[in-house]
């Protein structure tokens, strides 16, 4: 049940970067909607893993509806700092279905979910390091041109793919 409620969590980040990246094209920023893109394709895999381990190990997958996501923020900081805030929030749903795990002595699940546990840390400094610049740079002006030229260069690699797990 625990993975399950994960496998929509996950979706549910998916759809809120989807938003995010709407957002981010309407105000002509295309590299961050660009970012906020592959953040949508990376949350997209992610519950594709856990989705793929349940049904491995002849569970049941139980899809239930993807709640309402917001449409619209105060500037890129709050989008950012709003990112940053999900992101912990996931790494606390990941550290319980962890813990669910350990007390329930199923060894294979915990060690499935300790990539989560290594990708949520990633996932939390990428988003500090872009509050970071946006702080630095302001949010008008040639450095977040610039910011946006970088973050347009960043490509979709599904690292879901790169372990055994």
């Amino acid at each position: 049940d625990i993975l399950n409620k994960q496998v929509n969590a996950e979706l549910w980040s998916a759809y809120l970067y989807l938003s995010m990246a709407a957002w981010c094209e309407s105000k002509g920023l295309k590299g961050f909607a660009n970012w906020m893109r592959v953040q949508f394709q990376e949350e997209t895999t992610h519950a594709l893993k856990i989705y793929d381990y349940v049904l491995s190990r002849s569970g049941d997958i139980k899809l239930q509806p993807i709640a309402g996501v917001e449409n619209s923020w105060k500037s890129l900081l709050h989008m950012f700092e709003e990112t940053y805030k999900h992101e912990c929030v996931v790494t606390d749903l990941i550290a319980n279905c962890y813990e669910v795990a350990t007390k329930e002595k199923d060894h294979a699940t915990a060690t499935m979910l300790q990539w989560f546990i290594n990708e949520q840390t990633e996932e939390e400094s990428n988003a500090i390091e872009i509050i970071d610049q946006i702080k630095l740079l302001g949010e008008k002006g040639e450095g977040i041109y610039h910011l946006d030229k970088q973050l347009a260069t960043r490509v979709f690699v599904d690292a879901t793919q790169n372990t055994a797990n």
